[in-house]
């Protein structure tokens, strides 16, 4: 992984980030990407096969070349290259983004959406498609959702079976404040740390649990450490691939269109990935020892209630409320199918 120092170099150098962002080689369109997953995660597979498409669509005229596991730096770092141009596009979870979009906090307020199929009524609608492109003020242009679950708690040494459980406990969250009211609320004692640091925080005892989703769960290989895993599901909080708009900006419509359709194309490949994933990961980590807890939610819906009426008379609190009036349509839930 590079270190901070280095980044800064890339900063400090432009010929190095035109040619981190993008490069012009024998009339071949090089487009970078890094984000901070495995290289078994099924949203990097989803930007895989993303770049396959591209090479196909252009007829081998472009190409996005991938720099997994954080190669080039935390999600954080790997934003900010996106804003100066000297990175063409990374993968970021949308808690993160709030800080750019305050629209994406309602990823991170739990109990916001009844179900999978709801969450992609949303996501694929008109709500979705203005949330996702709602940070182009900040360089950062929203081209898709990737699908990445549901989060639930998953600890060393208590079970989680109701609220109750989580008291005293330290929970790691996503740089996000969303996320920390969320597990306050719920009784727990957020911590935000970096997710590269998380399996070592937890073996030292800094943190007592997290929360996550199963493929992240095992992927991390934070099974071998937390032996509970309670899938409460308190979340649904999609990943964005985004871009640069200095480099988007760049392309010629052709080469945008190509790109676009790419990743359309990737979404709905990801989406059936994540299924099988997330049914593979939950039967490994059982394997491994993990007790899987599937606790009642009305408890967990009932704690953070009032969390839901904190947001009265912000926008925010507008948008629960049209969200929650959408209905669960079948022609969402037969794409939901194929995910």
């Amino acid at each position: 992984m590079k270190t901070k120092k280095q980044i800064v170099l890339y900063l400090m150098l432009p010929p190095l980030s035109l040619i981190l962002s993008c490069s012009q080689i024998s009339d071949v369109k090089v487009l970078k990407l890094a984000h901070a997953l495995d290289t078994g995660h099924p949203v990097h597979l989803g930007m895989v096969h993303m770049s396959e498409r591209l090479v196909e669509l252009s007829q081998g005229k472009m190409r996005v070349d991938i720099y997994p596991s954080g190669q080039l730096g935390s999600e954080r770092e790997l934003m900010e290259l996106l804003q100066i141009g000297s990175l063409a596009m990374t993968k970021v979870s949308t808690s993160p983004m709030e800080s750019f979009v305050p629209e994406m906090k309602i990823f991170s307020i739990p109990y916001v959406f009844r179900s999978e199929d709801h969450l992609w009524q949303v996501l694929e609608g008109p709500i979705g498609k203005s949330i996702l492109v709602a940070g182009e003020d900040y360089r950062l242009r929203g081209m898709c959702y990737y699908d990445a679950g549901s989060r639930s708690f998953y600890t060393k040494d208590v079970p989680i079976n109701s609220p109750a459980d989580l008291q005293g406990l330290k929970i790691r969250v996503q740089n996000s404040q969303t996320s920390v009211k969320m597990v306050q609320a719920l009784g727990g004692s957020a911590t935000p740390i970096a997710w590269g640091e998380l399996y070592t925080a937890l073996q030292q005892g800094v943190v007592d649990g997290a929360e996550n989703n199963p493929p992240s769960f095992y992927l991390s290989k934070h099974y071998e450490v937390c032996k509970y895993y309670a899938l409460d599901e308190h979340t649904s909080v999609p990943d964005i691939l985004l871009m640069s708009t200095v480099i988007w900006d760049g392309l010629t419509s052709q080469q945008q269109a190509w790109l676009q359709q790419a990743i359309d194309e990737s979404v709905g490949y990801q989406r059936k990935l994540w299924k099988e994933s997330s049914d593979h990961a939950l039967a490994e980590v059982q394997k491994a020892g993990v007790q899987v807890i599937y606790p009642e939610k009305a408890p967990f819906q009932e704690a953070v209630r009032a969390m839901h009426e904190s947001y009265k008379g912000t926008e925010i609190y507008d948008l629960i409320q049209k969200i929650d009036a959408l209905p669960d349509t079948q022609e969402s839930d037969d794409h939901a199918q194929n995910n």
